[in-house]
């Protein structure tokens, strides 16, 4: 399995043949490293509703006939605007031809802001557990610090996790270090960070607070493969 980090929470997986997008905000993130025309995805995996997460899903599903895996009410609404979509919901697991999604909860908000300032309520927001070619990945999405951490560290083995550190709307770094070491993850990397003004963080300061070779900080392009 291979990832690449393109900035913010934007994760692009190849697994079993397929890429794999999770929470592809592309237009209008300055971080991000890639054009929304040149990315091809086969699925797209979403943790919650927010622009900054939904991103450019609905043209890129349309554009590549992608499949969106979503939470129920989100999955619904896209469902909506013609994509082909799969709801699930928190606790419960699907095991695709690209690998198995589980969504675990997150502790924040879920709505999806239309072009003409309409807010639609999109459900409970999640995490997702992304299992393929016997490694496990964990993308918290936006979340706060949760007792249940612990419960994932000991049920899956997890190769790496994706944390958010921004503080304000998630975690902040000492929370996410907490995470990490509930998680027992092997690899760790700071997302959701640094993109606005209100969630400036020093990533440095995070890895710091983690045990040696644990922490990883990847810029928008870098890799890691598992």
């Amino acid at each position: 399995m291979e990832i690449t980090f393109h900035g913010h929470s934007v994760l692009e997986i190849q697994a079993n043949g397929k890429t794999i997008f999770i929470d592809p905000f592309i237009t209008g993130n300055g971080q991000c490293d890639l054009k929304a025309e040149d990315v091809k995805p086969d699925v797209i995996l979403l943790t919650h509703g927010h622009s900054d997460h939904v991103g450019d899903t609905i043209q890129l599903a349309k554009d590549n006939d992608a499949l969106v895996v979503a939470p129920f009410e989100l999955a619904n609404y896209l469902e909506t605007k013609g994509l082909n979509v799969h709801p699930m919901h928190i606790g419960g697991s699907h095991q695709f031809d690209f690998g198995t999604v589980k969504l675990t909860q997150a502790f924040h908000g879920s709505s999806y802001t239309e072009e003409d300032g309409t807010i639609v309520y999109t459900g409970m927001p999640a995490g997702i557990l992304f299992t393929a070619d016997n490694k496990t990945v964990y993308a918290a999405g936006d979340t706060a610090l949760f007792g249940d951490m612990k419960m994932y560290g000991e049920r899956h083995t997890i190769d790496a996790a994706f944390l958010p550190i921004g503080d304000n709307f998630t975690m902040g770094p000492e929370d996410a270090a907490a995470a990490a070491q509930w998680l027992k993850a092997k690899k760790v990397i700071p997302v959701h960070y640094n993109t606005f003004p209100v969630i400036e963080q020093n990533p440095e300061e995070f890895i710091s607070l983690l045990p040696e070779g644990v922490g990883q900080i990847l810029h928008a392009g870098d890799k890691i493969s598992l």
